[in-house]
């Protein structure tokens, strides 16, 4: 394994291991949508595997993807109350500078049953 490899893994394995330590809250239920672009320090930094990690804990689905632009762009489907909780999450890592989110609402897939990184 090359050494940027290795650190990367080991990244990876401790935004995953920081991720399933944080105590959820008991949430309100109501569905929707939502597409959200991240504006900020959010590339190069372990966003797109924190935020899957934590989306899937809270039981959400969707995806995530880094831009051209440097931007990240996630739609995220699931109960507002745990997409706010969510994005507080995000919000408060110190590693990730979220300048702005820009929210989209988008239909619900019914079909889509998992969170996924592209």
């Amino acid at each position: 394994m090359k050494p940027i490899e290795a650190l990367k893994s080991a990244r990876n394995t401790y935004i995953c291991h920081q991720v399933n330590r944080v105590r959820l809250p008991d949430f309100e239920e109501n569905r929707f949508v939502r597409h959200i672009t991240f504006h900020g320090r959010v590339q190069k930094v372990g966003f797109r595997i924190e935020l899957a990690q934590m989306a899937e804990r809270l039981e959400l689905t969707g995806w995530v993807k880094n831009a051209e632009n440097g931007e990240v762009i996630a739609e995220v489907q699931g109960f507002e109350s745990r997409i706010r909780f969510l994005l507080k999450f995000m919000n408060s890592l110190k590693r990730i500078k979220i300048r702005k989110m820009d929210n989209k609402p988008h239909s619900i897939r019914e079909d889509e049953t998992t969170f996924k990184i592209l």
